[in-house]
């Protein structure tokens, strides 16, 4: 990244604000909201996603610890029932989705930087018109939970995008106050085994640029913990709308820079 022009690091700092802001506001989505945006400012995918994965494990882990600080009087029946990790469910997932991860992080590593990033625009336009349309996915069998899970186990490998399979799952098990954290947990070891496998096959995790880059991903984290008691009692479809339309745009000339170049 050290050859960028000056806009370029502007506007992947202010993109990196933004994805603090949805992660500690919605609880996913900071990176399937934001690694569109910044492919298109720098077609990089090996770049970015170790940056957004240790990003995600930093603030994941302050957040998850502030509120063990708020939950350290409740026993361990009430911490099940009243805490804000549901650990039941990532009983549930884990198991289903350890090992498509695993294949989704090996196909990232050895596949060519248009293929990846096509894949990811492909993944975010579909995700893009189901927030226009307001059809979220939606999991209401068993086994159709297992696919999403699985299926967003894969994504989750290649590209952190993950959060539209996996949310419905997680949302249809888990108590609105308690998905946020939960998700979060469940993000947590996904991408701390995606870091291994970057450090094991010897990818940069650029180092350099997560100083910079970190305290913008903090002033949006601060700005989304504000948010996120809003979303607990608001309506966001306008919001996702809107999100959608965008993310729609920006994967369209993607894959059209990418087809045409």
């Amino acid at each position: 990244m050290e050859s960028l022009q000056l806009w370029q690091y502007i506007a992947i700092a202010l993109l990196f604000v933004w994805g603090g802001f949805v992660r500690s506001g919605l609880g996913f989505g900071g990176a399937v909201l934001t690694l569109p945006f910044l492919l298109m400012v720098y077609n990089a995918p090996l770049v970015f996603l170790p940056i957004i994965a240790i990003h995600l494990l930093f603030f994941s882990a302050l957040t998850l610890v502030q509120s063990h600080w708020r939950d350290r009087g409740l026993s361990t029946a009430q911490k099940e029932s009243q805490g804000t990790v549901n650990w039941a469910f990532l009983r549930y997932a884990f198991p289903l989705m350890i090992i498509p991860k695993l294949i989704g992080v090996a196909g990232v590593i050895t596949l060519p930087v248009d293929i990846v990033s096509g894949f990811i625009f492909v993944v975010v336009s579909v995700y893009a018109v189901s927030y226009i349309l307001d059809r979220p996915f939606r999991s209401n069998r068993p086994w159709l939970d297992k696919v999403f899970l699985i299926l967003g186990g894969y994504v989750s490998g290649t590209s952190l995008i993950a959060a539209p399979l996996v949310v419905p799952v997680a949302a249809s098990h888990v108590p609105k106050n308690q998905l946020r954290d939960t998700l979060f947990v469940l993000w947590f070891v996904l991408v701390a085994l995606k870091l291994i496998a970057f450090v094991w096959t010897g990818i940069d995790l650029q180092w350099m640029q997560q100083l910079w880059l970190l305290p913008c991903a903090a002033v949006g984290h601060v700005i989304g913990l504000r948010f996120h008691k809003y979303t607990l009692q608001a309506d966001t479809k306008v919001f996702f709308r809107v999100l959608g339309v965008g993310l729609l745009a920006v994967s369209v000339a993607g894959l059209a820079r990418s087809i045409f170049a």
